[in-house]
Formats: C-alpha cells, sequence, structure tokens
C-alpha cells in the first residue's frame, strides 16, 4: 500500500504542481509581451499587431488558468504525502515537518501573492491599463520563490536527511 500511495503522491507532483511551476513562470513574460504589442489607449495597429497581441492575450488567459486550475489539483499532493507518510510511519521526522512547512509555506505564496498579482494584471491588460514592468517583476520574483520552495521540497522528499527509511 505504501508504494501505491507514494506513486500516487508523486505522480500528482508531476502532474499539478509542474503546469503551475511552469505557467507561473511564462506568465510575467506573457504580460510584458501585450502590454508592449498593445500601448495603452490603441487599437492594436495594424491587423497583424492586433492579431499577434490577441493571441498574447489569449496565451495570458492560458497560463492564468492552468495555474489557477492545477494549483486545486495540488491540493492532492499533501493529502497523498500525509497517507504516504502515515503508512511510512515517519509523520514525526524532521524532514517530513521540514518538508510539510514549505509546502505550506509555498502554498501561501501562490494563493496570497502569484494568483491574485496574475488576476490584476489580466484585469489590467483587459482594460487596457498600463502594466508597470516593476510589477512583473515583482510577480515573477514572488514565483521564483514558490519554485524554490517545491525544489526544495523536492530535495527533502528524495534525500531524506536524518531518516532512516532513506538510502
Amino acid at each position: 500500500m505504501t508504494k501505491f500511495l507514494l506513486s500516487l503522491h508523486v505522480l500528482a507532483a508531476i502532474l499539478a504542481i509542474g503546469p503551475v511551476t511552469v505557467a507561473a513562470s511564462m506568465f510575467p513574460q506573457a504580460v510584458r509581451r501585450v502590454a508592449v504589442a498593445v500601448p495603452v489607449g490603441t487599437a492594436g495597429g495594424g491587423d497583424g499587431a492586433a492579431g499577434a497581441a490577441q493571441d498574447d492575450m489569449s496565451t495570458v488567459r492560458l497560463l492564468h488558468r492552468i495555474c489557477r486550475v492545477y494549483s486545486g489539483l495540488g491540493v492532492a499532493v499533501p493529502v497523498l504525502g500525509f497517507a504516504t507518510a502515515a503508512a511510512m510511519g515517519v509523520l514525526g521526522d524532521a524532514w517530513l515537518i521540514a518538508s510539510i512547512t514549505l509546502t505550506a509555506a509555498a502554498a501561501g505564496i501562490l494563493l496570497a501573492f502569484v494568483l491574485p498579482r496574475q488576476e490584476e494584471l489580466l484585469e489590467d491588460l483587459t482594460g487596457r491599463q498600463p502594466v508597470e514592468r516593476a510589477r512583473t517583476a515583482r510577480l515573477a520574483m514572488f514565483t521564483g520563490l514558490f519554485n524554490l520552495l517545491w525544489a526544495t521540497v523536492t530535495v527533502l522528499m528524495i534525500v531524506r536527511p536524518g531518516s532512516t527509511t532513506g538510502a
């Protein structure tokens, strides 16, 4: 049962968290492309520019939707993680407690800083409001921190320092 739970946990992490990390990382640059392609107060220039701007806007919407939907699916990762840890009898191990703490921090950053800023930028672009580069840079910073926390959790899950169940 432990191997089955662990397999589900790893698959959930790959299939749910992976898309969020990639889409969230791509989002700030996609916003910058739209902001440059369609200056505030313009209709987008010629047909070619308008079409390219529309494609870029579709990309921004898609990236945000991926982040929003897959972050919801990502709830399965800690649920399956707790079930796996309970089956392995390691719920009190320091590496697991650190992983749980970092996972909670990553989720908090995603919910409090990344997704709301994505929504704000998307609303600004939709309303043809100016988008300051500093705002996309801050979003990129929070996204990078989210990704760094997940990378750290992944390493802890593999290395499991101090664990008697590790290799």
